[in-house]
């Protein structure tokens, strides 16, 4: 683009530059696009596509365990094991924490079907599931609830972040399979909707749905 004469004003400058980074998308728009997203059918469609290989591989990882195998299925909580998409929409996409802490203290949230599906098929080919969450030790009560009544009762442990802890989801949840692993059991899927529910290792497979809702480190 071209100016005439040597000098260019401040506003000019800001178009140019403008023009260079290019605009973000419209936040709302996007939070538009994220609500048709789910209401389409297309966020179920999508779950169900990355949910089902896993239900074939621990049922027949199941089957060939060897002699003394302990095997676990992780999954996370929010996201992937049960839907907190009401809450989000009636505060549009926004954290308010007394909010966010009494939903969870209510134990409404539905379980996510496809999630739901690998949970029982788990327990049926004999694995132990494992939550590991990034929601603190003072939701406990809450989320017990929660998952007792969206159907995932049959679980064998709940780790959940100790209130105040200075540590990173993503470390949390690493350290947690670590230590799973060193009690002699084996991880044989770990599933989660964001990125640091899987890093870090200590599973044979990982699976990830999607998670366009929020992100978490």
């Amino acid at each position: 683009m071209k100016f005439k004469g040597a000098r260019m004003t401040v506003a000019m400058i800001g178009f140019v530059v403008g023009l260079a980074a290019g605009e973000p998308s419209n936040l709302s728009v996007l939070k538009q696009e994220i609500v048709a997203y789910v209401e389409s059918g297309a966020y179920d469609s999508d779950i169900k596509a990355v949910i089902a290989p896993a239900v074939t591989f621990v049922t027949e990882r199941a089957a060939a365990k060897r002699l003394g195998e302990r095997l676990v299925l992780v999954l996370d909580i929010d996201e992937t094991a049960i839907s907190n998409f009401a809450q989000m929409r009636a505060q549009d996409f926004g954290y308010v924490p007394p909010v966010w802490d009494a939903w969870v203290a209510r134990g409404e949230a539905p379980a996510i079907a496809p999630v739901l599906e690998l949970f029982l098929a788990a327990r049926r080919a004999g694995i132990d599931v494992i939550f590991i969450t990034g929601r603190r030790e003072s939701d406990r009560l809450g989320s017990e609830e929660n998952l007792r009544a969206a159907g995932f009762g049959d679980y064998a442990a709940l780790w959940l972040k100790p209130n105040g802890a200075n540590i990173s989801t993503e470390q949390f949840k690493t350290e947690t399979r670590r230590r799973i692993e060193a009690e002699g059991r084996t991880i044989v899927a770990n599933v989660g909707d964001q990125v640091s529910d899987l890093a870090g290792g200590f599973s044979e497979r990982t699976y990830k749905v999607p998670g366009p809702f929020y992100q978490t480190k």
